[in-house]
């Protein structure tokens, strides 16, 4: 059975009819059976079989003592530490290295009998919008194994999408968790900046990089978030506000106001599908009794540029401590120090990479800081300001999650511009730092499948969820 919640499997582990261990065993059949998609970088198969036999002990024993997560089979993105597990943000600059310490994330997922059966694929250092900018290869679409399934967290949704997990944890950057989940049909779920800790997640862009879940349910990212959320002593940047309880989500009983931007839904680059699916939606919203308006947002074409100048700003200092030294790839046949960095760093990261560092470079260099680094600062606080007022008068912001759906592979990977105008919808809750939740819209060109973006308030995730769920692939589950 392809479970597509925890309360399913929790169900059928209460009635007698499946356990821990029948669930790992059959999900690494599926990892076996789905070879082909690229998926794993590594499986934690022996590990994954002993900790389900631990827990179908304890439930034995005493079910009352089981954690909130237990039943829950996840995979990790190749940027979370896992103690004494290889993380290595699919890059070759990192291969080798072993994690001495577990993400707070993760540990409180594990804290709560979450089962973790492995690593799976990304765009190295979560750069990338399709997973092809890897060490370790494509990883492909389950819907057509010919088409990418997202980026930078595509192997966490192709994990969830191909049913060889129930649930995934990623990262988004710029909509790494949301443009993938879109692509491949499922719940991607982004929180507010600081909502969950970054201890323990490789740094991409510090001020932009936010943990965030994929997976069928609504219910299950809510879940996870309430898992995860808090504050920690081992990041500065984690909040200390109160966690709600985002689990089990409450009834949506309220009509509710809702913007949407006509610049998104006429931009060039959309695809019709989406424009018609996201219509549909709106007017579906409608008959339900919400308001839903349109709001000018003339800022939306000035959201890429000035998200990849900071960004990359960001990535060429936070890449720097990859020197070949300390820990990772070292390019053996250097002559000396110098060499030893620049081989080092010449072979250990990608082309793609290698030019988010020379562009963050770049922009942070004497005589070009101010055209470019200072000026994008600019734009992201006019975003900022300009997304809170709209949230002065509207609940939420309707957004299509991606301007079309998973291409064929290869077909950006000349044209890095392209590439980046894949983010185009995604990157302001980032900017803004604002939670964001894309949930499935139907299929569209090619009959590959569509998603829908909603974002929320700053640490209003409960309500943001509510209505998601009252919306996405949960409608008509109990609470």
């Amino acid at each position: 059975m392809n479970y597509t919640n925890l309360q399913a499997v929790r169900a059928d582990i209460q009635a007698g009819a499946t356990n821990c261990q029948a669930l790992v065993r059959q999900y690494l059949d599926r990892i076996e059976a789905t070879k082909a998609l690229n998926i794993y970088i590594e499986v934690f198969e022996e590990e994954a079989l002993e900790q389900a036999r631990q827990l179908d002990q304890k439930y034995q024993q005493n079910p009352e003592s089981i954690g909130r997560l237990f039943g829950m089979v996840l995979s990790l993105k190749d940027v979370l530490c896992y103690k004494d597990h290889e993380v290595t943000a699919g890059s070759r600059i990192l291969q080798g290295f072993k994690s001495l310490f577990s993400a707070t994330a993760v540990q409180r997922l594990l804290e709560e009998d979450a089962i973790i059966i492995g690593r799976v694929n990304c765009d190295q250092f979560a750069m990338g919008s399709d997973n092809g900018n890897s060490y370790y290869g494509q990883t492909w679409n389950a819907a057509d194994p010919e088409r990418v399934p997202g980026g930078s967290s595509g192997g966490c949704a192709a994990s969830v999408q191909a049913h060889t997990c129930l649930a995934s944890i990623g990262s988004d950057t710029g909509g790494s968790v949301r443009q993938p989940a879109a692509f491949c049909g499922l719940v991607g779920m982004k929180p507010t900046y600081g909502r969950i800790s970054r201890y323990g997640l490789l740094a991409y862009a510090s001020s932009f990089d936010q943990i965030g879940t994929i997976s069928h349910s609504v219910a299950d990212a809510a879940l996870l978030l309430e898992v995860m959320a808090g504050p920690d002593e081992f990041d500065a940047t984690a909040s200390h506000r109160p966690v709600d309880t985002y689990s089990p989500l409450p009834t949506l009983d309220r009509k509710v106001r809702i913007a949407y931007f006509e610049a998104a839904l006429q931009h060039e680059q959309i695809d019709e599908s989406i424009r018609e699916l996201s219509m549909d939606f709106i007017e579906k919203l409608r008959s339900d009794g919400h308001s839903v308006e349109a709001v000018p947002f003339d800022l939306l074409d000035y959201i890429i540029p000035a998200y990849y100048v900071l960004t990359t700003a960001e990535a060429s200092s936070n890449l720097s401590r990859y020197d070949g030294i300390r820990f990772g790839y070292r390019q053996r046949e250097a002559a000396d120090l110098s060499e030893t960095y620049k081989k080092s760093r010449t072979e250990g990261f990608s082309p793609e990479v290698k030019r988010r560092i020379m562009l963050g470079t770049f922009v942070l260099s004497a005589g070009y800081y101010d055209a470019y680094y200072t000026k994008a600062q600019k734009v992201r606080r006019l975003i900022h300001q300009r997304t809170n007022e709209i949230f002065e008068e509207y609940d939420f912001i309707l957004m299509p999650a991606t301007p079309g759906v998973a291409w064929k592979g290869g077909d950006k990977s000349n044209d890095p511009v392209e590439m980046y105008l894949a983010d185009i919808f995604t990157v302001q809750a980032n900017m803004a730092g604002i939670p964001a939740v894309c949930i499935p819209l139907g299929e569209g060109t090619a009959n590959m499948p569509v998603g829908i973006q909603i974002m929320g308030q700053a640490f209003k995730e409960q309500e943001m969820l509510c209505f998601a769920r009252h919306y996405g692939p949960d409608q008509g589950q109990s609470a």
